[in-house]
């Protein structure tokens, strides 16, 4: 019988202007990292420092120092990270838990999947971020935690989010989006109970799969976590409660230590990108670009640079056409999921959140972005608007 021949990947279609502009590459940036990298694999190999162990340590200590909190837990990806602080902090069956509708799914899952109710609470369109008001109306004596959402490598507005919990409710940070970003001199990870991150690959401090982290400034927390990490195991085969397998891997903390840093240069690149677009698409009343943070305030870190805009579905056909990746940051707002459905949430209950889901788009912002990429992207969402 004839072997069939190998079945070729599509090279990318090129665009009517050109070679393709990639929404995200990550293998751009391999070269620069490729050397150490391996090396470091390789020492994991070597040394057999698969799960845990010295590697994962050091990177704790690593992002905890960058997170400026004291304490950091490593685990196996960053849904993962929100469901051992939740846990840690005791939320459970009967709870509530205050948190966004306009975020990726995750953050509400790993609410549900803690037994707790999902509640959510409108956003402010000029940021993304939850609303602190709408927040702070949302809440019940049954809230157990506030789960606010760093959405897009910006901070929420901490401030009255803190004040409206008053110590009396946890605060849990999602900054899954948002390493090293800043809010009135303090860092993501830093304000709340406790703060989540995800290493995904598509993160602006991405692995090479799966993992998250737990940071925090709790010490009685960071001993409960490392215990739920590892089936709440407090001595070899002695479990003071159930938990879970989730532990960072070295081959991981390998890669992602090789790429920590560079972060600092990356996220100045995406600040760069994001500055462009704001001179290359200032003036147009049909696109409505991301609100700058005021001086003083804090630092975006731009993991997505994220516009409002006209007739979004026909402007993301059109550049398609001229080969210029985009994406969407959410289509379908959490509180109007199938599997939410029995909330009892229905279409209207958050208009601010479903606006943005209808308008809202990404364009490339990655730190390996071209100016000249860049300028196409921008010319040919202004061409789209002037048709």
């Amino acid at each position: 019988m004839k072997k069939p021949a190998p079945r070729r990947r599509p090279a990318p279609e090129t665009g009517d202007d050109g070679p393709p502009v990639p929404f995200l590459d990550l293998s751009r940036s391999w070269p620069s990292l490729e050397k150490e990298v391996l090396e470091g694999i390789a020492a994991v190999f070597r040394d057999s420092d698969f799960i845990l162990g010295a590697r994962v340590a050091a990177l704790e200590a690593e992002i905890a120092s960058l997170c400026g909190a004291p304490h950091a837990v490593a685990c196996a990806s960053g849904t993962d990270a929100l469901l051992l602080a939740l846990q840690a902090l005791g939320v459970g069956r009967g709870d509530e838990v205050v948190t966004t509708p306009f975020t990726f799914f995750a953050t509400a899952g790993a609410v549900w999947n803690r037994g707790a109710r999902p509640v959510f609470a409108d956003i402010d369109l000029a940021t993304f971020n939850i609303d602190p008001r709408a927040a702070a109306a949302a809440m019940t004596p049954r809230t157990r935690a506030l789960l606010p959402v760093h959405l897009f490598g910006r901070c929420a507005d901490m401030e009255p989010l803190l004040a409206a919990a008053g110590g009396r409710v946890a605060v849990i940070e999602d900054m899954a989006q948002a390493v090293g970003a800043e809010y009135r001199g303090l860092r993501a990870g830093s304000m709340g109970d406790a703060g989540a991150l995800s290493f995904f690959p598509t993160k602006n401090l991405g692995g090479a799969g799966d993992g998250g982290m737990v940071v925090t400034a709790r010490r009685d927390l960071e001993g409960i976590l490392r215990q739920a990490r590892h089936h709440g195991m407090s001595a070899p085969h002695r479990h003071r409660f159930v938990g879970t397998n989730s532990r960072l891997d070295g081959i991981q903390a390998a890669v992602l230590r090789a790429k920590l840093p560079r972060l600092e240069g990356w996220t100045a690149a995406r600040a760069a990108n994001a500055a462009r677009y704001g001179r290359l698409l200032a003036g147009m009343s049909s696109v409505r670009l991301p609100a700058p943070v005021p001086p003083g305030e804090g630092r975006h870190v731009w993991n997505q640079y994220t516009i409002l805009c006209d007739r979004r579905d026909a402007l993301r056909e059109h550049l398609a056409r001229r080969g210029i990746g985009t994406a969407v940051y959410y289509p379908v707002p959490l509180h109007l999921q199938r599997c939410f459905e029995g909330l009892g949430y229905r279409e209207g209950a958050f208009p601010r959140a479903e606006r943005a889901c209808r308008e809202v788009l990404s364009l490339p912002v990655h730190p390996d972005l071209r100016r000249d990429e860049q300028e196409r992207t921008a010319e040919a969402v202004r061409e789209f608007y002037r048709e």
